[in-house]
């Protein structure tokens, strides 16, 4: 079957003001106007890629929303499926820069946005159904239960028709109603994905341990053909349905600038090998060199590499590979 995209997800995108200087929020004079929200973030890095990518979402008929759809344009984002709402506006985030390597304060103004009013009226059979794999995150089933309904409606129609989803939780516990409400849903959503892709951070909140072999199991026994629990500066553990499992070592980072979007990159590297046929120890070293060049950078998407960056630093792992064989 010819398939008219790759690629399809779909979330909210926000305008992210990132201070130029670090310290407190309150006290910065100074922002950079970007993009972010992290289905967009995956979305952008696959496109940068090669990969005919999709995009559903709702904006505000503002200047927020303006900026989203050109920087849709700009990344090469298929947004037929993004639809301008005339009621609600577009969110925005701020975001600190710090230099010690933690992780920023981000404080987000998304209450009621036009992202948040997706529903299954935004679903789109024939346009969903002409791509060949469904990415989802925990971030956009948070937002609403509009958009929650949406979700599974999603990986419920992917999953029927054969395609291939991933599904990467993706905590965001200040929006949902409770931890238990949190637990329950995704672990549900996970359900339908062929490949889920926790932080061991969240196995613990999901499943009850920080062992990455039984947060594996835990999801193997739900229907998942394979999982991959990132383990940080550890690297990531992989097991699947046949029995592989396996430790695939972090790429070294000598010095972490910004930590948010290290989780989307992981999933760009993760997904493009998969769609290419890579096998599983290529997909998970290509999900830990990505998210390394994520968390080298301010901002959640520009450390993602292009194709000819990413075919770059391949062969040059290959070659220091054959070196040390």
């Amino acid at each position: 079957m010819t398939h008219s995209l790759d690629v399809i997800t779909y979330g909210e995108a926000m305008a992210m003001f990132v201070a130029i200087d670090t310290g407190p929020l309150s006290e910065v004079a100074h922002f950079t106007k970007r993009a972010a929200g992290a289905e967009l973030n995956v979305a952008t890095g696959l496109a940068r890629l090669g990969f005919k990518v999709g995009w559903m979402s709702r904006v505000g008929a503002d200047s927020f929303g303006q900026f989203v759809r050109s920087v849709l344009a700009q990344e090469g984002i298929d947004a037929r499926c993004v639809q301008t709402d005339t009621r609600y506006p577009t969110g925005f985030q701020l975001k600190s820069k710090n230099d010690d390597g933690s992780d920023p304060t981000v404080e987000y103004f998304r209450r009621g946005s036009a992202a948040s009013h997706l529903s299954v009226d935004d679903f789109k059979r024939d346009y969903v159904l002409g791509a060949r794999h469904l990415h989802l995150s925990g971030v956009a089933p948070a937002i609403s239960a509009t958009s929650r309904e949406l979700a599974f409606m999603l990986a419920r129609a992917m999953r029927e028709a054969g395609r291939t989803v991933t599904f990467d939780p993706n905590l965001r516990p200040t929006l949902w109603g409770s931890e238990a409400e949190m637990v329950h849903t995704l672990n549900e959503l996970a359900r339908f994905a062929d490949w889920v892709l926790p932080g061991v951070n969240e196995g613990r909140i999901l499943t009850g341990s920080d062992d990455p072999a039984t947060i594996a199991r835990f999801y193997l026994e739900r229907g998942a053909r394979g999982v991959i629990v990132k383990l940080g500066a550890q690297g990531a553990y992989f097991a699947t349905q046949a029995g592989e499992c396996g430790h695939v070592k972090a790429q070294p980072v000598e010095h972490v600038v910004d930590t948010v979007g290290a989780g989307d990159g992981f999933a760009v590297g993760v997904v493009s090998a998969l769609l290419e046929g890579r096998t599983l120890h290529e997909a998970v070293a290509r999900g830990n060199r990505i998210g390394a060049l994520a968390v080298q950078v301010i901002g959640d998407s520009e450390g993602l590499p292009t194709r000819a960056q990413l075919d770059a630093l391949e062969a040059e792992d290959a070659t220091q590979a054959r070196a040390t064989a």
